[in-house]
Formats: structure tokens, sequence, C-alpha cells
């Protein structure tokens, strides 16, 4: 993969991420839906799955997360905007970590059964592990400061809340599987360059507007 194709790559989808975290993810939010989960396990999930599947390269969606989280931040719509970027960086990293573990970007899956327990256990670890991290992080970061007897209680209800997360992820995996086959490579420069920055600006263009 040129670095051309994959810079512009982890900036499209990142924005796209970021876009999906500012505006749906408030519109969830407003409506009372659980919307960490179900931004965890469609748009996360599903567009860092993407990317790996398509580009098949190690740390982008570690880039990712801190494109969509940098976008997130300077969203001027919502409420704790260091929080939410922790969270989406944190998930970045945890997705990177996983997929290492879990998988190999040579490995093929073709069994039903695989695709949807690989989606199930990680968004299910990115869910709750991002969570975490950024009850961690976030208080460092403010005044109050971080006390490991102030998040030991939450515990078991931050693991129970993955659950509906971890379903999402093993529907959305089997899906975004179907698009595996399409070869990035194969896209002229002169269509890809000019739509991957142009769908890039016009995600930031919408979130800072707003």
């Amino acid at each position: 993969m040129k670095k051309g194709k994959l810079f512009a790559g982890v900036l499209l989808f990142g924005s796209l991420w970021g876009f999906a975290e500012c505006i749906i993810g408030s519109a969830l939010r407003s409506a009372n839906l659980p919307a960490g989960a179900i931004m965890t396990g469609v748009f996360a999930f599903g567009l860092m799955l993407l990317s790996r599947l398509l580009f098949k390269t190690k740390g982008m969606q570690l880039g990712m997360g801190v494109v969509a989280g940098l976008l997130r931040f300077f969203n001027p719509f919502g409420s704790c905007h260091i929080c939410s970027a922790i969270a989406i960086m944190a998930e970045g990293l945890i997705f990177e970590l996983m997929w290492l573990a879990l998988s190999t970007d040579s490995e093929e899956r073709t069994s039903l059964v695989m695709k949807t327990s690989l989606g199930v256990v990680i968004t299910y670890g990115v869910y709750v592990g991002g969570y975490v991290i950024t009850q961690v992080l976030t208080p460092v970061f403010s005044t109050a400061g971080f006390y490991l007897a102030d998040l030991l209680p939450f515990l078991p209800q931050i693991m129970a809340s993955g659950l509906l997360a971890a379903v999402i992820g093993g529907v959305v995996s089997p899906l975004v599987y179907l698009l595996r086959e399409f070869d990035v490579q194969k896209v002229k420069n002169s269509v890809y360059y000019p739509l991957t920055l142009a769908l890039s600006a016009l995600c930031w263009a919408v979130v800072i507007a707003i």
C-alpha cells in the first residue's frame, strides 16, 4: 500500500468515524437511545474492521482513532469533549491490539461463526476497554484526579453495558466482510485522492459548522 493512499484512507475513515460520533451519536443521545453501544458496534468497529480488511495495514486503526478523536474534541456540540475524544482514541488502540491477538491480516475467515465471534469479542473489548480507559484518564486531565476506589464499584456495570455493543458487533462483522473484495489499489489516483480528501473535508466542515 502506497503511503499516500494509506494516509488519505486514514484521514477519510477517521473523519467518517468522527462525523458519525458527533452527528449521529449526538442524535442518539438526544433520543435517549444506547448511543455508546450503537456507535461502538456499528461505526467504530464497522469502520475499523472495513479499513483493516481493505488496507491490511497495522497502525491504521490507531490513526483513525486519533483523527476521529480530534474531530470530536473540536466539535462545538455536545458535552465532555475530552472524555469522548479519549474514548475514541482508546478504541482505536484497543482494536489494534485485539486484532493482532485474535487474527492475522492474511487469514481467511469463511465461516459465519468465526466472523460473528470475531465481531462479538473485539467489539466487547473495544467498548469496555475504551470505557475504562476514559474513566481513568479523564480525571487525570482535570482537577479531580483519578482514584481507583471511584472506579471499582462501577466495573460490573461497565462490563454489563458492553453486552449490547458485542451483539451489534456480531451482526455488523459478517456484513462488513462482504465488502472485503474491493481493491483499493485499483482505484485510479485521479479519483482516489480528490474523493477521499473532499469527503474528509466535508465531514470536518459539517461538524465544525453545526
